[in-house]
């Protein structure tokens, strides 16, 4: 009788390979889970340099309809003399924006610069009078795209 009770016992547990494996397994998912969930956040909060500068282009084309120019002089920043949104500030959080004009105030490009509050590197971002988006910073690295660039070297 007593080696029938031994046969029946059952060891339950878990062996140390097998939890390796799992430790393991975790450790891939997470390294393929947090870089895609930071690129995530971070295309998030590009979006918040899309808004304002459209915002900010509008202004422009505004001010443009009550002065027949973009600013005072070539150079300068843009509508320097627009009392109603002198000084424009978007209250962004993490992009600064400016805006510099040309060819006698007929010409403008306002420029987006991200803070060190974006995550995944520096980002810069431009538009122009006639609309036209580019993209010279992505990620910390130089690029030359007449788009914005959200996600790897798409637009």
């Amino acid at each position: 009788m007593a080696s029938a009770t031994s046969n029946s016992l059952v060891k339950r547990g878990f062996t140390l390979i097998e939890l390796m494996i799992v430790v393991a397994l975790i450790g891939i998912l997470a390294a393929i889970a947090v870089p895609s969930y930071n690129d995530y956040i971070r295309r998030g909060q590009i979006q918040e340099a899309f808004t304002f500068l459209g915002d900010y282009r509008v202004k422009m084309e505004q001010y443009y309809q009550d002065n027949k120019n973009y600013g005072d002089a070539a150079g300068t920043a843009c509508a320097t003399n627009a009392a109603s949104w002198n000084a424009f500030n978007p209250g962004a959080q993490r992009f600064t924006f400016s805006c510099v004009t040309s060819d006698s105030g007929q010409k403008f490009v306002v420029t987006a610069t991200s803070t060190a509050g974006l995550s995944g590197g520096s980002h810069v971002y431009t538009v122009d009078q006639t609309g036209t988006k580019r993209t010279t910073t992505f990620k910390g690295s130089s690029v030359a795209k007449t788009c914005w660039v959200l996600k790897g070297s798409e637009c």
